[in-house]
């Protein structure tokens, strides 16, 4: 395939990715990475696809290097959160080509970031280009839900088709501004998922007859209250200290800070708040099923994100000071995440060179996600260097709120600033030795 220039090539792989419906659950992943298989085939490519089971494929594809420096993998993942039509202007599959966007499902989350790896890495190999160590591309099944057949799978099963020294992944490139300073996100870390339950006992009975029941769902009220209420532990993050320092506003109070730009900079505030603590959020209460019927017990269910180098004990100890004197029950549910690679890598140095070509003056900052993606899975199992990072001049005010939401959309420009920073990445790391 000879593509015209990359902002058209890119575009319109994104197009044809979002008309394949990787709707996850139940995924049906395999389709599109037959379509980025066929794809890497024109640029003198072959792809390899493994799968837990044949519907849901993860493609890897390898440019070999000469051995003698470190290797890249350029990890992106193919399906998609559910999509509501009556909800979208257009059809969510669509791949609309509108108003220079590439409009659908999956545009930021992430089938963007799969068509520009999966250009640049395709335009590398049309040129014969051949780095000093390893350029692998990877695009799993998967990270929307998390039932074992994507990157946590190829961890565990297949360690060698994914170990790289670096590994370039979703969850960063943001602008953010403050005080006439720009800089752009670079994701080196995640939380950890410590979800947990709360359960309260009572005595079950007729709802007509109140009194003679001890009712648990009334007993969980103050629960709430005081998780609610209660201080969120913490821990001095150096990542947030680098991040205030690329912004400007070293020695800063964080917390402070986020308070006072809470209403004129909501992109700020929005990307420091995870790193200031943990998060417990309330999500879900299990009672009695009966309208008539008063429970015999209730749970309370909690989705928590504790800081990485905090623990899960740590995070129980601070919930179990805050409900001191009631009568409960504690039980983690998961934990997952949690790990973070260091700054002071080639990798992020290579993500600062390229800054000068997305704007002048623009720096890198480094933040923890609040959320959880792929990459956590590639350092626990190989020890890997992994950042989130794709470059985006829009604006995150107008994008941001787009994702996993109706209308999403993608400007064609930022497209091709994603497909020229990957191809930038894998030269600098292909020249290391």
């Amino acid at each position: 395939m000879i593509a015209t220039d990359l902002r058209t090539e890119v575009s319109t792989l994104l197009a044809e990715l979002i008309r394949i419906d990787t709707t996850n659950p139940p995924g049906n992943e395999t389709a599109a990475a037959e379509h980025l298989a066929a794809y890497l085939m024109d640029a003198g490519v072959e792809a390899r696809l493994v799968g837990r089971v044949p519907e849901r494929a993860n493609l890897i594809a390898r440019i070999p290097g000469r051995g003698s420096g470190p290797s890249l993998l350029m990890l992106s993942h193919t399906d998609v959160v559910l999509a509501e039509p009556d909800d979208w202007s257009v059809p969510p599959f669509s791949g609309l080509d509108r108003d220079d966007q590439i409009w659908g499902r999956g545009a930021l989350d992430m089938k963007g970031q799969v068509a520009a790896e999966t250009v640049a890495f395709a335009a590398l190999a049309r040129e014969g280009w051949q780095g000093n160590g390893d350029l692998i591309l990877c695009s799993v099944a998967d990270e929307e839900a998390g039932d074992g057949f994507g990157a946590m799978w190829l961890a565990d099963v297949h360690p060698d088709l994914v170990r790289a020294n670096y590994v370039i992944n979703e969850g960063g490139g943001e602008r953010v501004v403050h005080e006439g300073r720009v800089a752009y996100t670079v994701t080196v870390g995640e939380k950890m998922c410590s979800g947990f339950e709360i359960t309260v006992h009572g005595r079950s009975g007729h709802a007509s007859m109140p009194s003679t029941a001890d009712n648990p769902v009334v007993k969980l009220a103050p629960v709430i209250e005081r998780i609610e209420r209660m201080p969120r532990p913490t821990r001095d993050l150096p990542e947030l200290r680098a991040f205030l320092s690329a912004i400007g506003a070293e020695g800063a109070d964080p917390s402070d800070l986020v308070a006072r730009v809470r209403d004129g900079n909501r992109v700020l505030a929005a990307l420091m708040e995870p790193m200031l603590g943990a998060v417990i959020t309330p999500t879900g209460l299990v009672a009695s099923s009966k309208l008539n019927v008063i429970p015999g017990r209730c749970v309370l269910r909690c989705d928590a994100r504790i800081l990485p180098g905090q623990t899960p004990d740590e995070l129980r100890s601070a919930v179990d000071a805050a409900l001191a004197g009631l009568d409960y029950e504690f039980a983690f549910i998961e934990a997952a995440g949690g790990t973070a690679s260091p700054v002071d890598t080639p990798l992020y140095t290579a993500i600062q060179h390229f800054l000068p070509e997305v704007e002048q003056g623009a720096v890198a900052a480094p933040t923890i996600c609040s959320g959880f993606t792929d990459s956590h899975f590639l350092r626990e199992a190989t020890g890997c260097v992994a950042y989130g990072f794709m470059p985006m001049r829009s604006d995150p005010l107008v994008w941001g709120p787009l994702v996993h939401s109706a209308d999403e959309r993608i400007a064609k420009d930022d497209l091709e600033l994603g497909a020229r920073f990957f191809m930038h990445l894998a030269r600098e790391i292909g020249g290391l030795s």
